[in-house]
């Protein structure tokens, strides 16, 4: 898959915008929560995707989604991440 196609897929899901993002390596965000709901695609690297109790350890080719104000956290391998995100309000 490529962005263009991840966009398409996203827009028919009913996500309004689509954006590629790179996180550094080591990178380590805490806890928080997002005002729209977001369907990710690891295009590179890994990440520890923490929602409650629960660790998830993504990697190149996987999705994830977090809907509005679910409260999570973010843990980036050792050569960082680029994610392609969509965003839905």
């Amino acid at each position: 898959m490529n962005f263009e196609q991840f966009t398409e897929q996203s827009r028919a899901q009913g996500y309004e915008e689509a954006s590629v993002r790179d996180w550094p390596a080591l990178e380590q965000v805490a806890t928080h929560t997002h005002p729209f709901a977001a369907s990710v695609f690891v295009a590179r690297g890994e990440v520890w995707l923490t929602v409650g109790q629960e660790t998830r350890h993504l990697q190149s080719g996987d999705r994830f989604t977090i809907e509005k104000g679910v409260e999570h956290a973010e843990r980036y391998g050792s050569e960082g991440a680029t994610f392609w995100s969509a965003r839905r309000s």
